[in-house]
This record gives structure tokens, sequence and C-alpha cells, in this order.
């Protein structure tokens, strides 16, 4: 099937509704940060979707079945691998999380990305 113009999502003038939440306890490791994630985008198969997430401050553990990709614009996190290794990210950075990983996410400033997951079958 042929797309369109009007097919093209565009984040600008998305209708998207926004989704807010706290995580559940058994993840949350520090506070009880208010989340949200608006998701302006989701393939027929729904295993492609990209949005907006943001977080307050807190700290969570965290399993990845999807594989990733984050553009930061706002705040900063420290993402911790099992091992104990960190990985700082700061407003500009790009980076892909793979499926598998495991460990924790740590918002230290309030925190705001891009986010484009793909969870294969």
């Amino acid at each position: 099937m042929t797309k369109l113009i009007n097919d093209i999502e565009s984040f600008a003038t998305s209708s998207a509704e926004i989704d807010q939440y706290h995580l559940p306890d058994e993840k949350r490791l520090k506070g009880n940060p208010l989340q949200s994630v608006q998701n302006h985008y989701a393939s027929p198969c729904a295993q492609f979707n990209v949005g907006i997430w943001q977080s307050d401050i807190g700290c969570w553990n965290i399993t990845y079945t999807e594989h990733e990709y984050c553009d930061i614009l706002e705040g900063s996190s420290i993402i911790t691998d099992v091992n104990g290794t960190k990985l700082t990210v700061n407003v500009g950075d790009k980076f892909v999380i793979p499926a598998g990983f495991k460990g924790t996410w740590e918002v230290v400033a309030p925190c705001r990305k891009v986010y484009v997951i793909f969870e294969a079958q």
C-alpha cells in the first residue's frame, strides 16, 4: 500500500495521548518518579514504536527485551549494568540499549528523551 504525506507522523502536530504512571514497587530502588510516555508512532505489527518518554528523579531496575535508540533531550541519567559499570547520559547524547541489557536506570536530573524501540518476535 502506498503511503502519502498525510501518513507521516509529526511530533509537532501529533495528537498522541500522554500516559503518566509510577513504576511498580518491585522495580523501584529509590524514589517514586512520575513518568510519562507519548507514543507518536506504532507500526501495524506492533514491533516498532517511536515517541517521547520522561521521568522525575529516581532509580529502578531495567530489563530490556527490546532494542532501544535514545536521544536525550533534557536532564541527566546514570545507566548501570549488572557488573556495576556506569554510563552517564546527558542532553544531546544518542545511544542504543540492546535487547538483553539488565541493570538500573537512575534519573539524577528530570529526564526527557526520544525513544525508538524495536521488539523482535
